[in-house]
């Protein structure tokens, strides 16, 4: 299936993607879902997670803003999607900056098996043990072995791992997929890699069985979008980000 084959098939079937978001960025990725043809649930309480879940087309679990319901929320929705063959896509936001955001982020990879990992340099490399320049949630270098780290992980946890940046890596442990282009004004948007994880779990939605490719497409999918969008100074005088999330939302539905 083609990337194009891949949104229309988003379009006509309108999948239900279970969001477990964060409160930053929750608005931004419910209506991204929208605007390529998804339709999201934005549900977290862990009274309702398995019944949830299990109605779903892929379940989208962001770790950000977190608290112990919604850890425990994240592993129930997993685990319930796991159990019925739903592709999980993972987002372990921050997951460096606190030890117990690393230890419940660990926890829940003992319990849930997701197709897909999206992360920044910081987060993979926390990840794997090893130590990264982080800023609360993002990430402030990225070195010259990005691709071995993306790999490494890949292979330690048996998954795709779409390691996001200037150039997005996408990786199941052996093929290397580099994905340019976009926007420098995304690093100044809020929310730009949530939004890739969205769009991660509405291209494996219709396309369960192909992770990778999934994750390739939804990675070339957003830098297009970056590209459309304003570009620096195209507005003198209006921060950077204004008005970015609705001309990309513009984009998605221009498609």
């Amino acid at each position: 299936m083609t990337r194009f084959e891949a949104l229309a098939a988003i379009r006509a079937r309108k999948p239900l993607l279970h969001c477990i978001s964060n409160l930053v960025t929750a608005n931004d990725c419910a209506n991204l879902a929208l605007a390529v043809g998804a339709s999201p649930i934005m549900a977290q309480a862990p009274q309702e997670m398995a019944d949830i879940a299990v109605l779903a087309s892929a379940v989208v679990l962001n770790t950000g803003t977190p608290d112990e319901a919604k850890f425990t929320a994240t592993r129930l929705a997993g685990a319930a999607a796991n159990r019925r063959g739903i592709p999980v896509v993972l987002d372990p936001v921050g997951v460096g900056a606190s030890p117990w955001r690393l230890e419940n982020i660990r926890q829940l990879l003992q319990e849930v098996h997701p197709a897909i990992l999206r992360a920044n340099y910081g987060e993979a490399a926390a990840l794997l043990g090893l130590s990264a320049a982080e800023h609360g949630v993002d990430s402030l270098t990225v070195p010259i072995d990005a691709a071995a780290c993306a790999k490494a992980l890949a292979q330690k946890l048996g998954i795709v791992v779409v390691l996001s940046g200037a150039e997005d890596l996408v990786t199941d442990g052996t093929a290397l997929h580099t994905v340019s282009g976009g926007s420098d004004l995304m690093r100044r948007v809020t929310g730009a890699g949530c939004m890739l994880t969205v769009l991660c779990g509405a291209f494996a939605a219709v396309q369960p069985q192909a992770p990778l490719q999934a994750a390739v497409q939804a990675a070339e999918f957003w830098k297009a979008c970056a590209a459309a969008g304003p570009r620096p100074g195209q507005f003198p005088g209006r921060p950077a980000g204004c008005c970015r999330t609705n001309r990309i939302t513009l984009f998605c539905k221009s498609l």
